[in-house]
């Protein structure tokens, strides 16, 4: 749950779209992970989710920890050097165009959320090596035409674009048509263009009561699917080995324990041809 798939924020102050009395997926996400961007009733929905199922912290740790090896696997050895990272979430250790910029400094990042706090922070988020590029969108995923033109003004679209989704696809219920926004957005994108995507699965009923209890006290709900429904937005994509596995099984790194990571989220990488 790193951002927010709600409808078109009020284009107000952003004391007014804080909504500091409501619960919101980024801020949530940041209590769960142990940063302080969060207010009192972030924290009492992030500790009731803990109480359903404790290891959701850990499954929030396993997310960031793929999007590090999947950076470093498209920068490295596929050759990206743009990125368009839906759900950006609040600014944490290991951002993506830290990641990628350590290694090849001339890349270019466009960050993409609609959550007031995560705007609040952009500074932070847009801090890149002289030699690169990051921006902010302020945006719904949910308005790919949005995002794509905004983008465009500091990535070229002619050339290969890795788009990162991790978390971002759960936002949406299926009447948001999720698919057809992974189409929307890769049909855009040059071949040699890649998807690294990662989402909670619904095949662990004590993380299906936690999502029930996060649905009832917050402002936007989270939909869990199935491993085959999270899969099947890699379609007519040429997919990274090992394929979309259990998160912690994407190339992990020496001495990951892969075995004992909770086993509730998928993630995978593919290539447009």
């Amino acid at each position: 749950m790193t951002s927010t798939a709600s409808p078109e924020p009020p284009r107000g102050g952003i004391e007014d779209r804080l909504q500091t009395d409501r619960p919101h997926s980024a801020r949530v996400w940041n209590y769960l992970l142990g940063g302080k961007d969060n207010f009192p009733v972030d924290s009492q929905v992030g500790d009731a989710v803990l109480s359903a199922f404790p290891e959701f912290a850990a499954v929030a740790r396993l997310q960031r920890r793929f999007l590090a090896r999947a950076v470093r696997f498209l920068v490295r050895e596929a050759g990206v050097r743009q990125f368009l990272d839906l759900g950006a979430g609040l600014p944490t250790a290991d951002n993506t165009h830290e990641l990628a910029q350590r290694i090849a400094p001339e890349s270019r990042i466009v960050y993409v959320d609609n959550d007031p706090l995560v705007l609040v922070h952009a500074e932070a988020l847009l801090t890149s090596t002289p030699e690169g590029a990051c921006a902010y969108v302020d945006a719904d995923v949910r308005d790919p035409e949005r995002i794509l033109a905004e983008a465009a003004t500091t990535l070229d679209l002619s050339r290969p674009v890795a788009l990162t989704m991790l978390g971002i696809m759960g936002q949406m219920s299926e009447a948001d048509r999720p698919a057809e926004l992974v189409s929307a957005l890769l049909s855009a994108l040059p071949p040699g263009s890649y998807l690294a995507l990662s989402d909670g699965t619904d095949t662990d009923e004590a993380l299906t009561r936690a999502v029930e209890a996060y649905n009832q006290q917050s402002a936007h709900t989270y939909h869990l699917r199935s491993p085959e429904d999270i899969a099947s937005w890699f379609a007519g994509l040429d997919l990274v080995e090992p394929g979309v596995v259990a998160t912690a099984s994407w190339r992990p790194d020496p001495g990951d324990d892969v075995a004992g990571a909770p086993g509730v989220s998928v993630a995978g990488v593919g290539k447009k041809a």
